[in-house]
């Protein structure tokens, strides 16, 4: 039996160019890229040397502060360039692909003999580790660490985000693997959270406890889900791990094969054809942008949803845990008075001059400007508005910007990611980043207490 969630704090942010459910496959790639901004906190150990011979699967470096804990390479090929910065930190391995891709081969575990110390390092070597995330810090997870709980968002509520009913269809073994695997790795529960119809390939799953999720955004994120269903305590952890990278380590379990697939939707008021693209982690955005066509006009492309993405170009590559690639105008241009006047094509959380609200339902061909300028917090009350989570909003981020270590505590900060601060940031009328300042946060209170 399901247990309801219900959330009634929140906005949805209706956008044209949502995918159209139907999916091509992308182009292949001739080089793939990872960004080790996407592996926040990891200081990377290089395993190879330009010019190395790798195969899809094989280690490239390993986490310096947790050796076991294996990063490998999406596709087979040679690593043709490592991009360093300052001090010479890595930023990019660039992998230039082979025509025929060659696998590693891992020897399969039989999930029902093996146990999760098995489990375990099987994930660490064979490089499934990084998508296991932790809370506190939104890090990846220490591979010595036991969650009280596990937690995966099958809902996605974010604005133009991939529909995870449907690029999850026909994927119920792998998906049932890897639930298998990780219900031996935690003494507690897997949560598994769905849309209200129910009609997920993650709803019958075996070895899970699930929730139907309804309401507006945020509802899908899975810091909601965790707030309301078993919230973080100080020296608590909890795990979570996104759908699709189910799928990944499921097949890995089956096969042996560490297999980078991905369907993603490619979205956004620009794109002429909006649809999904299965293609792999690291691949050229260009591979399956300029399939469907690009409108005229300035625009920003986004490597992520609209309100927690970070901004790409057609060259770039798409980021380790992303499943959607937005494209929407680019809002460099100001309106005369447009604090002065009646505003209809725009969202707002407030009633003063804007229409909004009165169609709840109608989208939007929203751009980046930002319509207003960076500024002093203004208390306005309209945070805890969209804000489902049980934590004062405000307090945390002025805790965080002052660096005063025993109000993040007592506020809540081990519970949450930058990602649940994106609403909020939406509709700040201050124009505060609210999601930097709640990493900083983080790495603050990490880099302190451990």
């Amino acid at each position: 039996m399901s247990k309801d969630i219900r959330i009634k704090k929140g906005l949805n942010i209706n956008l044209i160019g949502a995918a159209e459910k139907t999916t091509s496959k992308a182009v292949s790639s001739n080089i793939y890229a990872l960004n080790l901004d996407d592996f926040h906190g990891v200081t990377p150990k290089m395993l190879l040397k330009e010019g190395a011979e790798v195969k899809a699967g094989e280690p490239l470096f390993y986490n310096k502060a947790d050796e076991k804990m294996l990063f490998v390479s999406p596709v087979s090929g040679e690593l043709v360039e490592i991009v360093r910065g300052a001090r010479r930190r890595i930023l990019t391995l660039k992998i230039l692909a082979d025509k025929t891709q060659e696998y590693v081969n891992h020897k399969t575990l039989d999930l029902d003999k093996v146990d999760g110390g098995s489990i375990r390092d099987f994930m660490l070597q064979s490089g499934v580790w990084p998508f296991i995330k932790q809370r506190p810090y939104d890090i990846i997870a220490s591979s010595n660490a036991t969650p009280k709980a596990i937690f995966v968002s099958g809902y996605a509520s974010a604005p133009l985000s991939a529909d995870l009913d449907y690029v999850l269809q026909g994927k119920e073994a792998e998906l049932q693997a890897a639930i298998t695997a990780l219900g031996k790795l935690t003494p507690g529960k897997i949560h598994v959270s769905v849309g209200k119809s129910g009609q997920s390939p993650l709803a019958n799953l075996n070895g899970i406890t699930l929730h139907k999720v309804s309401g507006p955004h945020p509802a899908g994120l899975v810091g909601t889900q965790i707030n309301k269903i078993d919230p973080v305590n100080k020296g608590e952890v909890v795990w979570t791990i996104a759908p699709q990278d189910l799928v990944i380590m499921g097949e890995l379990l089956l096969t042996g094969k560490f297999n980078a697939e991905r369907t993603i939707a490619l979205a956004g008021s620009i794109v002429k054809a909006p649809k999904y693209y299965t293609t792999k982690i690291g691949a050229e955005i260009s591979t399956f942008l300029y399939a469907s066509g690009v409108n005229d006009g300035k625009y920003r492309l986004i490597n992520g949803d609209v309100l927690t993405g970070s901004r790409t170009h057609p060259e770039g590559h798409l980021g380790f845990y992303n499943t959607t690639v937005s494209a929407i105008p680019e809002g460099d241009d100001y309106e005369f008075f447009g604090w002065n006047k009646p505003v209809f094509d725009k969202i707002s959380s407030t009633r003063a001059l804007t229409f909004s609200w009165m169609r709840p339902n109608k989208k939007y061909d929203l751009d980046t400007n930002t319509n207003g300028e960076h500024r002093a917090f203004v208390v306005t009350g309209r945070y805890e508005e969209v804000f489902p989570l049980d934590i004062y909003p405000l307090q945390l981020l002025k805790a965080c910007m002052v660096k005063d270590l025993d109000e993040m505590e007592q506020l809540g900060l081990y519970e949450v990611a930058p990602e649940d601060f994106s609403l909020t940031e939406f509709i700040c009328i201050s124009k505060q980043p609210h999601q930097q300042i709640i990493r900083e946060g983080l790495d603050l209170l990490h880099q302190e207490i451990g």
